[in-house]
């Protein structure tokens, strides 16, 4: 179906997703880790450029084509593919807006798989119109997905959820009563997406217990082990009855001005 994944082999695939906290900010990250992780789709939210002001040139020079969906401010979404990249949507049927529909979704072909690049709406705070606007989007999402999903096509919705499925996906639970990201309603819109058809396919962790994926810059908190798991890959049956390896790429949060988020890498042995 594919070539790619680490050894080049036909069927062998890697997925990944990366919240990237500014495309621009972080492009040699970015250049570098491609070269080293060798993805066949990478995932890639909190780009914060227009589709024009987007590193096409250097990710191209990289092996890889783009499909972008930003608008410049503090979203955006894209979906970077060296197996190719077909019936690019931006966007989804149904999508609601704050007031308008903004770039949090990104979906294509790329060799054989329908994937799925999204940033859902942070929900800022309890009882915030936008944390209705939270829900709201995590349903309409659902219903754009739902049917592939349920008819078995090989699919995968990679992104930043903002959502920690469960108290072990944060360092404290107790940190976080009456937040966003673990209160009970955006726990089931995120189980009523799984529902439609999806596994949340749950990474290894390189160091520590749990395999967090975002630590905040202050305080020391990577450091200390104070994340979360809020970076997902939701995968159709066939995609997860496919996956041989996942694992966050924890390497990645080090060093220099990196991301407040790792990359979640995903391999897959297809058919």
């Amino acid at each position: 179906m594919c070539r790619g994944g680490p050894a080049g082999h036909p069927g062998l695939v890697r997925i990944a997703t990366w919240n990237v906290n500014s495309v621009q900010a972080r492009l040699p990250r970015l250049v570098e880790w491609l070269a080293a992780s060798q993805p066949d789709v990478l995932c890639l939210q909190e780009i914060k450029v227009t589709a024009a002001a987007f590193p096409s040139a250097e990710v191209e020079a990289a092996g890889y084509t783009a499909a972008v969906h930003g608008d410049g401010r503090w979203n955006g979404v894209a979906i970077v593919s060296r197996v190719g990249i077909a019936d690019v949507r931006r966007g989804f049927p149904g999508e609601p807006g704050f007031p308008d529909p903004e770039a949090r979704a990104v979906s294509a072909d790329c060799g054989g798989l329908r994937i799925w690049s999204v940033y859902v709406p942070n929900g800022r705070s309890l009882g915030s119109p936008h944390y209705a606007y939270k829900l709201e989007w995590l349903a309409a999402l659902r219903e754009a997905v739902s049917p592939a999903a349920a008819a078995g096509t090989p699919l995968a919705v990679c992104g930043d959820f903002n959502i920690a499925p469960a108290d072990t996906d944060v360092w404290d639970p107790a940190a976080f009563t009456g937040a966003t990201h673990v209160s009970p309603p955006e726990r089931q819109a995120l189980a009523d997406l799984l529902a439609a058809g999806l596994t949340d396919v749950r990474p290894r962790a390189l160091k520590g217990p749990e395999p967090f994926t975002y630590w905040d810059y202050r305080a020391g908190m990577f450091h200390r082990g104070m994340g979360m798991r809020i970076d997902l890959v939701l995968a159709s049956a066939p995609v997860a009855a496919a996956v041989t390896d996942a694992y966050v790429d924890r390497e990645a949060r080090k060093g220099t001005a990196p991301s407040d988020h790792a990359p979640v890498v995903v391999d897959l042995e297809l058919a």
